[in-house]
């Protein structure tokens, strides 16, 4: 979820200190938080033909799109392409598969190269490259459907769809042209840069995943995800997490969420009394759905000041991530969670109706991470030709931390004939993702 390939645009701490990001000179508030941009009433946003089309923009800027599957006997898979620009340099497309069995702890990475990559002039939703074809299509009754086809290597190709039922909505936050966009800089028609997420909350999957020779049947369900952002992203956020929960119950529960915490340039600002600005505040931007019986019931949406006390209220709703019980991880460096938990706070996409829902996972000890599939550290993945060309980002040391659990969902839903809430634990599997990049 944090377009990882764009770190090869990171500059030296000299650099840095000569040219502040651009927006970030002087006082005032300078982000433009899609959660803040749209009110409650109005957070779901119907997905345009235009809203899963390929930009491929040009600058400092990562696209990706990323679809995880959760099989039927219990393996996770996770297949993304990665479009980076460059600056100067041509685009990099790549495509990365991963594979996590938890029960035999088989674990399967690939990272591709894809050259001649290019949408196709019929239907920009559509790819093809030198190791994968990817299409999409729009069903008479309303469904759509991704194939994936890709050759990565010879151990490693993919013949598996992803497809959306109809009332299994995909979404933005908000309406319109600008629906799932947070801005970065002074104006919003003028932007320093941006962050655009779009999704699918619940698809089911079937196909065929050959692995070292032998098939495994793709059936199952999921998650996708587009994303873009338009500027570096040791510049859009020090902090992300991402969470997708999934359960075959009820025909089909899923609980979605994607947070990140701006950098100290970019955040809300006050105004003194004496009419100047106090310094920027870092914000989390935190936005969710739930799905029920197979059916998108409600998307939700939060800002909170970082510097918040734990028990103050965020903006707009209580729909939250909270890291618990922090300790240092020696690997990494980093504070880490021992326990996080999620909290839905919405309301129901029919009637406006009250909607909670609350997760939380028990992940130990760092050295002794429950359901660990990767602890990645990103600047070993950047290859040594790209360090010595590009420099890193100084002060960045960014690391990936993935698990995936067995969890419980508890969702209060409403009731058809009273105000009052029916209150179900619903049993399913928990990928998540949070990632340091910064102090």
């Amino acid at each position: 979820m944090s377009s990882w390939s764009s770190w090869l645009t990171g500059s030296s701490q000299a650099q840095a200190d000569q040219d502040k990001p651009a927006g970030t000179a002087g006082h005032g508030t300078n982000l433009h938080a899609v959660s803040d941009l749209h009110p409650q009433e109005a957070l779901y946003g119907e997905l345009a033909h235009n809203d899963l089309e390929w930009t491929c923009p040009s600058g400092l800027t990562t696209e990706t799109q990323v679809w995880y599957t959760f099989l039927e006997d219990g393996a996770f898979v996770m297949s993304q392409i990665i479009y980076s620009s460059v600056g100067l340099w041509n685009p990099q497309v790549h495509m990365t598969f991963k594979y996590f069995h938890p029960t035999t702890g088989r674990k399967i990475w690939k990272s591709t190269k894809a050259e001649g990559f290019s949408p196709l002039d019929t239907d920009r939703r559509c790819t093809k490259s030198s190791a994968f074809t990817v299409t999409l299509k729009d069903l008479p009754d309303g469904e759509q459907e991704y194939m994936i086809q890709a050759n990565l290597d010879k151990d490693v190709q993919l013949m598996y769809s992803m497809k959306r039922p109809a009332k299994a909505q995909g979404w933005k936050l908000g309406q319109g042209e600008r629906g799932g966009f947070t801005y970065f800089g002074e104006s919003v028609k003028t932007p320093a840069g941006y962050v655009v997420h779009r999704f699918w909350p619940y698809a089911v999957t079937s196909g065929m995943i050959v692995l070292d020779g032998a098939a495994i049947e793709a059936k199952g369900q999921g998650t996708f995800v587009h994303a873009i952002q338009g500027m570096r992203p040791n510049l859009v956020a020090s902090r992300w997490n991402f969470c997708t929960f999934q359960s075959p119950e009820q025909d089909g529960i899923t609980a979605l969420m994607m947070e990140f915490t701006t950098t100290s340039d970019y955040g809300i600002s006050h105004v003194k009394s004496d009419g100047s600005s106090s310094k920027r505040t870092p914000q989390t931007v935190t936005i969710g759905s739930l799905v029920h019986k197979g059916e998108l019931i409600s998307v939700v949406a939060s800002t909170r000041d970082l510097d918040a006390s734990p028990d103050a209220p965020s903006r707009h709703s209580q729909t939250r991530i909270q890291h618990l019980d922090l300790t240092h991880d020696d690997f990494t460096g980093y504070k880490v969670p021992q326990a996080i938990s999620y909290h839905w706070d919405g309301h129901t996409l029919d009637n406006k109706k009250a909607i909670a829902a609350d997760l939380r996972v028990q992940l130990g000890e760092p050295a002794f991470t429950k359901g660990l599939v990767d602890k990645v550290d990103v600047m070993e993945e950047i290859p040594f030709f790209v360090k010595k060309l590009v420099n890193y980002v100084a002060g960045t040391k960014p690391y990936i931390y993935q698990t995936l659990n067995p969890g419980e969902l508890t969702i209060k839903l409403p009731s058809a004939d009273s105000d009052e809430q029916q209150v179900s634990t619903i049993k399913g599997t928990f990928f998540e993702e949070h990632t340091f990049i910064s102090e």
